[in-house]
């Protein structure tokens, strides 16, 4: 896990200042690196400042399988229908089919590090990281086709998200956007922004409203499905990773150093939620029961049992750094970071220091 954006690693200390890089040429915007997305990339601050990721395996290629890949660094997690695709460094890709009981290692056809995974369904799904790289599958993350390469663009992509089968958009530094009408055979880069901030999360809401989290305190809303975006007011500065859509108009907003923020208008204003912590906050989700779980470094997990007016903070005992959660059914949880893959059964979750399950690569 070199180099790692935080003195110790990924336990929430104290962060290092920024790398700083020379932006590719063609870009255009301020030179803020801020801590992006990559924060949460151990393997690759330096890609999110504008910098070649640290000495690996070489990208291209296939991912070598891995006995322990359930245990390696993984950034981002999808579920659908009781399927579950993890993605992480190494171009390490696992699928479960138990609630995440089991995981198997997928054949893959890339090295680079993935930071984002999108399941349409149980079968049909998308990942995007580093070179620029998108893969699809069609079958629930068993096997991979590459769609999408660009390592000369020197640009990782951070998320991806489709609305059906054929339309979507992949999104990631300097102001990425991705747009794709045929199911990602081919993909047309639009700007929709004045800057080229890191453009961290893509999330849609029940009302089909599309909200994109990213660096400076920058929060963009698309009301006609990404056709056209406009920016909304921001509560904070400072980078914000991703919105958690509530259902009706409420949302969740999460961001750097614990900031935690609410609206009840789809994000026209902003309300200043107690995150009971400084931890950085990756990601979230709505269950089920309408529990709502919130993650962050540090081993954060935090719960509301109110629809998000306010949350418990339960810090895992291992401190060890939460990067996704997706749901595994009857309340349980999957979390993702730099511990691998680990479940979390509905009980635990009211447990100040529950101690995960994981289970072993296949």
């Amino acid at each position: 896990m070199d180099p790692c954006p935080f003195v110790g690693g990924l336990s929430g200390l104290s962060p290092l200042p920024p790398l700083t890089a020379p932006r590719p040429a063609a870009r255009r915007g301020s030179a803020r690196s801020g801590a992006a997305a990559a924060a949460l990339l151990a393997v690759a601050v330096a890609a999110v400042a504008g910098a070649p990721a640290a000495a690996g395996p070489p990208e291209g290629g296939h991912a070598i399988k891995a006995r322990l890949a359930s245990r390696s660094l993984l950034l981002d997690i999808a579920a659908a229908d009781g399927q579950l695709v993890a993605v992480g460094e190494r171009g390490h890709i696992l699928f479960s089919n138990d609630r995440g009981t089991t995981w198997t290692q997928a054949d893959v056809p890339t090295t680079a590090t993935l930071t984002g995974v999108f399941l349409l369904d149980r079968n049909l799904g998308w990942a995007v990281g580093h070179d620029a790289v998108v893969l699809h599958t069609g079958d629930g993350g068993r096997t991979w086709t590459l769609q999408r390469s660009a390592p000369e663009e020197e640009r990782p992509l951070f998320d991806v998200y489709f609305a059906d089968a054929a339309h979507g958009f992949a999104i990631g530094a300097y102001g990425a956007f991705l747009a794709t009408a045929d199911g990602g055979a081919t993909w047309e880069e639009r700007r929709i922004g004045e800057e080229d901030v890191h453009l961290h999360h893509i999330a849609r809401a029940a009302s089909g409203a599309l909200f994109i989290a990213a660096e400076s305190g920058t929060l963009l809303r698309s009301d006609d499905g990404g056709a056209s975006w406009k920016e909304l007011p921001s509560p904070y500065e400072g980078s914000l990773f991703a919105t958690v859509p509530l259902g009706g108009d409420a949302l969740l907003l999460l961001g750097l150093r614990g900031h935690l923020f609410r609206s009840d208008d789809g994000g026209r204003s902003w309300a200043t939620l107690d995150s009971r912590t400084e931890a950085m906050l990756t990601d979230g989700i709505v269950l089920g029961d309408g529990r709502i779980v919130v993650t962050g470094l540090a081993g954060v997990l935090l719960v509301s049992e109110d629809h998000g007016r306010t949350f418990a903070l339960h810090q895992q005992a291992t401190r060890q750094s939460i990067v996704a959660v997706a749901p595994a059914g009857e309340g349980s949880v999957v979390l993702a970071g730099e511990f691998g893959v680990r479940t979390l059964a509905a009980g635990e979750l009211a447990a100040p220091h529950g101690t995960p399950k994981g289970g072993e690569a296949r």
